[in-house]
């Protein structure tokens, strides 16, 4: 089933991930494959709707610095990044509050989160008040999903309910930043730059 995206479907959006499914809805840079991060079962449909291999984590959205530290550790430079490029098209990956854990996780340490830039994400997260995955609606491999329409040419009907915001303003996926280490490294390059990065580290 494909709704609009607006604000009186949210309740509908998140009644469908109280009772474990798995919904696409658009984001700031793609749509995204989403369950309840809390949800073991539901986090499981999604590995296998998306064809992803089990020992691979998946990041995770939350809805706001405040509530990435209820599940996460975040250290002076997860904070910088967080407070420069939240909400946005930035994912950092941090260690995991001993407290939380995830299928999403995959049995690691750590966790990816980020904080879309995007007002009905937002408001499903918060809703919901837990993290939810936040991978991209298509099968691995397979074209950035940046319109429900592609969405529904690879996924199909296995999903629950495609919620449908038109075409992603951003359009590619976000950049991956890990904290974790001494220095922070880049593990992808989406839609910010390295020299983005940098400065505001730096600046």
């Amino acid at each position: 089933m494909t709704i609009p995206a607006t604000s009186e479907n949210v309740e509908k959006a998140v009644a469908a991930l109280q009772n474990g499914g798995v919904i696409a809805m658009p984001t700031d840079t793609l749509y995204a494959l989403v369950s309840d991060a809390r949800d073991a079962n539901a986090v499981r449909r999604v590995y296998a709707i998306k064809g992803r291999e089990d020992g691979k984590p998946l990041p995770l959205f939350v809805a706001d610095l405040a509530m990435a530290r209820r599940f996460a550790e975040l250290n002076d430079t997860a904070r910088r990044l967080a407070q420069r490029f939240w909400p946005g098209a930035l994912t950092i990956v941090v260690n995991k509050a001993p407290s939380f854990d995830s299928e999403a996780l995959a049995g690691g340490a750590t966790v990816a989160l980020r904080v879309p830039d995007y007002h009905l994400t937002l408001a499903v997260v918060s809703s919901l008040d837990g993290p939810i995955t936040a991978t991209s609606a298509n099968r691995s491999g397979g074209a950035d999903p940046a319109s429900a329409d592609e969405v529904r040419r690879q996924l199909g009907d296995e999903v629950d309910l495609i919620i449908d915001g038109g075409v992603c303003p951003v359009g590619v996926s976000s950049t991956i930043v890990d904290c974790t280490g001494a220095e922070p490294r880049i593990l992808r390059l989406g839609a910010l730059s390295e020299a983005s990065i940098i400065a505001a580290l730096t600046g």
